[in-house]
């Protein structure tokens, strides 16, 4: 069992939760997951980490109450116990002087980049943010963003926060007055698919995480399989982090979308039946 320690809403839908795993917090580096399991009835679901403290024994996740298990997930807090929290998966973040970068965090992204950014920053790069959300509500962490960054732009579409746009006009501003070494973008795939159109041409070495693709964490279900360049490859295994100038953007959204309709349908069940459903996880695992 790994025991939720702290838990609080960052904004709508997203929470944060504190959960001991001391032998995922020794080893955890940034751009890593673990798979995530409620009880022995649940889902596997995979969630970047978003920190982790070695002393403490605990790492950091963001979740966003999308389908049936991040809605239960975020049902639980302080107290409550996950039955499985396996990992660190995945390859980790490449952190290298580079000279000057930009990190774009769309929503929940945003908790994904944090521990890449701060990685840069220690790094020796000078490291700029774009955060981007629909309105002020949904933009997150904006202050530990500041902290381990130089400069931070907040974008909202409706101009309720920072200034009205999206995270590429700002990045387009930022490229034609400044000479930008590296970029990497986390959130929807329609983000990162235009600040990749963005750098592409510019020649500027861009990262996109595929993390929202996964399923099992493993890369034996298969579906997570991207197509990177010509080859095709497991956001799971071989990612979550690609060259987004490589990445089939047409054929991601399409893998992206095939488990929707199931997912509408599992989630608006766990509605109907959202009391019982929480009751069995925190009587199931929670206090076993």
């Amino acid at each position: 069992m790994f025991k939720i320690v702290d838990a609080r809403f960052l904004g709508p839908g997203v929470k944060q939760l504190e959960i001991e795993a001391p032998r995922v917090a020794r080893k955890q580096l940034p751009g890593q997951f673990v798979i995530v399991r409620i009880h022995e009835a649940g889902e596997r679901i995979p969630l970047t980490i978003k920190a982790s403290d070695a002393a403490r024994g605990t790492i950091t996740l963001v979740v966003q109450s999308i389908g049936k298990t991040t809605s239960l997930l975020n049902e639980l807090g302080a107290g409550d116990t996950l039955l499985d929290v396996v990992g660190p998966l995945g390859r980790a973040s490449e952190i290298e002087p580079y000279g000057t970068c930009v990190v774009i965090g769309g929503g929940v992204g945003t908790a994904i980049a944090l521990p890449t950014a701060r990685a840069l920053h220690e790094a020796s790069n000078r490291v700029i943010a774009i955060l981007g959300a629909r309105t002020r509500d949904l933009v997150i962490l904006e202050d530990e963003v500041r902290a381990v960054t130089d400069e931070v732009f907040v974008m909202t579409d409706d101009g309720s926060a920072g200034e009205k746009g999206l995270v590429t006009d700002k990045l387009r501003e930022l490229v034609a007055t400044s000479k930008i070494d590296y970029v990497l973008a986390i959130g929807p795939v329609p983000m990162m698919r235009a600040v990749a159109d963005v750098t592409r041409d510019l020649g500027i070495k861009t990262m996109v995480s595929l993390n929202s693709i996964m399923i099992d964490g493993t890369g034996m279900c298969g579906g997570c399989r991207v197509l990177i360049g010509k080859e095709s490859k497991f956001a799971c295994v071989d990612g979550p982090e690609f060259d987004a100038h490589d990445v089939d953007f047409k054929v991601l959204q399409q893998r992206n979308a095939m488990y929707r309709e199931s997912e509408r349908e599992a989630l608006a069940h766990f509605n109907e039946h959202r009391s019982e459903e929480v009751e069995r996880a925190r009587g199931g695992c929670a206090h076993a």
